[in-house]
């Protein structure tokens, strides 16, 4: 596991022992920056089931201001932290050790409005996901704001999610990545 690009570019990441932790491939790591592209300058991001911390160091790397990383796994969290320490880049990130439902939860950990959200649950809590979603407050997120969800090719996840809805759907072998934004009667209602 690797940094693909930027300031970090080819620097080697820790990785996983076993099964338990299942990080995003490289390829799919190139294919979540090259459907955000620019965006990621600049930009908050909030980095959920963040298993190794590749994909919000990545951001880093490509110029996201700060990242926000959500982890209950305690093998996970001492990856992302040990990760980000030999990144230098432990300043320029949160690390949140608890369930993603309690995340939204404590506000002493919020670092938003979120520019960025990537969501990258084990495949068999994808509907979970959906269903907290479903329930997120619209402010958490920048009006222009992209979440992008990993999951199983096999998924089909629903056009509109709470204030989110459906932009497009990539395929790579037996995992997907779907992108959503904030829908336009979110944006007008503010």
């Amino acid at each position: 596991m690797r940094v693909i690009a930027g300031v970090h570019r080819g620097r080697r990441l820790l990785g996983p022992k076993g099964q338990a932790i299942r990080p995003t491939s490289d390829r799919v790591k190139e294919a979540l920056f090259s459907i955000l592209g620019e965006r990621t300058t600049g930009a908050r991001v909030l980095d959920l089931y963040a298993g190794t911390g590749s994909i919000g160091i990545e951001a880093l790397s490509r110029g996201a201001a700060h990242v926000t990383f959500v982890e209950s796994n305690r093998d996970a969290l001492r990856l992302v932290a040990s990760n980000l320490q030999q990144c230098g880049l432990r300043l320029s990130a949160n690390i949140c050790a608890c369930p993603t439902r309690d995340f939204f939860g404590r506000a002493t950990h919020w670092s938003g409005p979120y520019d960025i959200v990537f969501c990258d649950p084990p495949y068999e809590l994808t509907p979970d996901l959906i269903a907290l979603v479903s329930e997120w407050d619209r402010h958490w997120l920048a009006d222009d704001a992209v979440v992008v969800l990993e999951h199983g090719r096999k998924t089909v996840l629903p056009m509109t999610v709470g204030p989110l809805s459906q932009v497009r759907r990539y395929d790579y072998g037996d995992t997907a990545l779907t992108r959503f934004q904030v829908t336009l009667e979110e944006k007008h209602s503010l």
